[in-house]
């Protein structure tokens, strides 16, 4: 086929397909003598798209060259060697891009607070299991940062889980401040965090500026959407109906073994007991507790060792929104408080009140 029918197949333009003949890396099949005229074959589509594409990722011409001549298996190392460049070149000019934005003609940052620095780390670490990267909602990917006379509080939600961290600063506040930065900016900060003994926070009219000795400074931009009004959603929970304590190691040890992507806990005098959630489950409420049947044929329960106070309860989650919940919590025990099958549960260390969860149960199926 001639060069023009030739690029319009493989999505190269004419100029560049002359361009790769010259470079080496797509010959055509034939060239007329007299007038010049490159001619391509069919088969020579499948090397020209993957050319295009490796273009298209800005690799250079001899990794290109390498790349097409190589096995699958060292294409792929190639490629991925590739792609972890470009994506470090991506980070270190992001960093550079905030840091020069965070100077333009802006004042001093306004000290906040000072934080050890391996605490802030973990406590980054810990609210971000509940972000979510949302086009839509981009405050979801953030983290509200809140300090008053006494405490420095993280809060994150992806709206089925909300987390938050109180932290006590090793120095007083020097002035309450609130608001939300990108949660990407802290989780690319924590390692720098984590080093530091102590680490300044300063808020900018544009987000908060982390100053560690020796270190270069973190700069987190602030979202400018609103955050979810999370403590009014707090202050109209219901009272706590049942409260349940047990290990932690064991819980997550029965939910990793656990099959399906819904997991249901019975909560009884006798313990916990964990049994699966397929479609065809439902919650039975009858007058000895509640029992949770599978249509068709009950499946295996799990039971736990458990302290349970308060009335018996079922309840269904998406193992995607209980696990991490219960694997952030601080210390070896856990301690679930529920209000109802249809209510957030607050989930949190049993003698550690830092850290707390609410995870959102799944809506309860019509009983039959």
């Amino acid at each position: 086929m001639p060069i023009g029918v030739f690029a319009r197949r493989s999505g190269l333009t004419s100029s560049a397909l002359r361009f790769y003949d010259d470079s080496g890396l797509l010959h055509p099949a034939e060239v007329d003598p007299a007038s010049g005229y490159r001619y391509y074959t069919a088969d020579q589509l499948g090397r020209a798209t993957t050319l295009r594409r490796l273009r298209e990722i800005a690799m250079p011409l001899p990794v290109v060259a390498a790349v097409l001549d190589a096995g699958p298996e060292e294409a792929a190392r190639l490629i991925d060697d590739h792609l972890a460049r470009v994506l470090g070149d991506a980070e270190a000019a992001r960093r550079t891009a905030v840091l020069l934005k965070s100077s333009l003609g802006e004042a001093p940052g306004l000290p906040v607070a000072t934080l050890k620095g391996f605490v802030l780390a973990d406590a980054v670490e810990q609210v971000l299991t509940a972000t979510a990267r949302e086009p839509d909602l981009p405050v979801l990917g953030g983290v509200r940062v809140e300090v008053d006379r006494e405490a420095v509080t993280l809060t994150a939600t992806d709206r089925y889980r909300l987390a938050t961290r109180t932290l006590v600063p090793s120095e007083p506040p020097a002035t309450a401040w609130a608001g939300t930065v990108c949660g990407d900016e802290l989780r690319a900060a924590v390692a720098e965090v984590r080093r530091s003994a102590l680490v300044r926070v300063e808020a900018t009219a544009h987000g908060i500026r982390l100053r560690m000795a020796d270190r270069e400074d973190r700069y987190c931009r602030s979202l400018t959407e609103e955050f979810p009004d999370f403590r009014s959603m707090l202050a109209a929970l219901p009272e706590v109906t049942t409260r349940v304590t047990l290990s932690k190691s064991v819980l997550l040890r029965a939910l990793e073994e656990h099959c399906g992507e819904q997991v249901a806990l019975r909560f009884t005098g006798g313990g916990t007991h964990i049994l699966t959630a397929g479609a065809g489950t439902h919650l039975l409420m009858a007058g000895g507790g509640t029992h949770l049947l599978t249509a068709g044929d009950e499946r295996p329960e799990t039971r736990l060792p458990a302290t349970v106070t308060g009335r018996e309860l079922g309840i269904r989650f998406e193992l995607t929104t209980l696990y991490p919940a219960v694997s952030t919590a601080v210390g070896p025990d856990v301690m679930l408080d529920l209000r109802g099958p249809d209510q957030p549960v607050t989930i949190r260390s049993a003698d550690h009140g830092d850290l707390t969860t609410l995870a959102m149960p799944v809506k309860p199926a019509p009983a039959t």
